[in-house]
C-alpha cells in the first residue's frame, strides 16, 4: 500500500443541470478552480451514459465489460479526481444507477447526461501529491504519488 496525508481545502457545492455532460461539468470545474485534488460525492439522475460493469474475467490487465444505458436512472456516486501525467483533471467515477429493480454499478466512462438534474458536494485535498498513472502492467491510471 501506498498512502499520504493530506488535508481539506475549499468546498464546492455544484448543480449539473438537465442536458450537462456530467463528466465534462466536473473537469471543467476542475479546470475553472485549478482543482488539482478532490473527492466527489453526487445524488440525482442521469438520462444515458457509457460504463464499465466489471472485468469479463478476473485476469490482468482487466478486459472491460462495457454497457450502456438510456432509459433514464437515477445515481449515487463517489470519485476522485487527481492530475494525469500531464497536469489534466483526471476523474475516476463509480456509480450506483437504478431504475425500478433494475440497477447498475460501474465506472462511468463516456456520454453522462444528466436528466433533471444532479447534486454534487466535491471537496478539495490539499498537500498530498496526488497523481493519476499508467500502471503499465494493470494497463490503468492509478492513484501515485510524487
Amino acid at each position: 500500500m501506498k498512502y499520504r496525508q493530506g488535508n481539506l481545502g475549499r468546498v464546492f457545492l455544484a448543480r449539473v443541470e438537465h442536458g450537462d455532460d456530467l463528466l465534462k461539468e466536473i473537469t471543467d470545474l476542475a479546470r475553472a478552480e485549478r482543482l488539482s485534488a478532490a473527492v466527489v460525492f453526487m445524488i440525482g439522475a442521469l438520462k444515458g451514459a457509457n460504463m464499465v460493469v466489471g472485468p469479463r474475467e478476473l485476469a490482468v490487465p482487466p478486459e472491460p465489460v462495457w454497457m450502456s444505458f438510456g432509459d433514464g436512472r437515477e445515481i449515487v456516486g463517489m470519485g476522485t479526481l487527481y492530475p494525469n501525467e500531464k497536469g489534466e483533471p483526471a476523474l475516476h467515477l463509480h456509480g450506483v444507477l437504478g431504475r425500478g429493480r433494475d440497477s447498475l454499478t460501474g465506472c462511468l466512462r463516456a456520454e453522462t447526461e444528466v436528466y433533471l438534474v444532479v447534486e454534487m458536494v466535491i471537496m478539495e485535498l490539499m498537500g498530498t501529491g496526488a497523481v493519476r498513472k499508467l500502471d503499465r502492467d494493470l494497463e490503468l491510471q492509478v492513484l501515485d504519488f510524487q
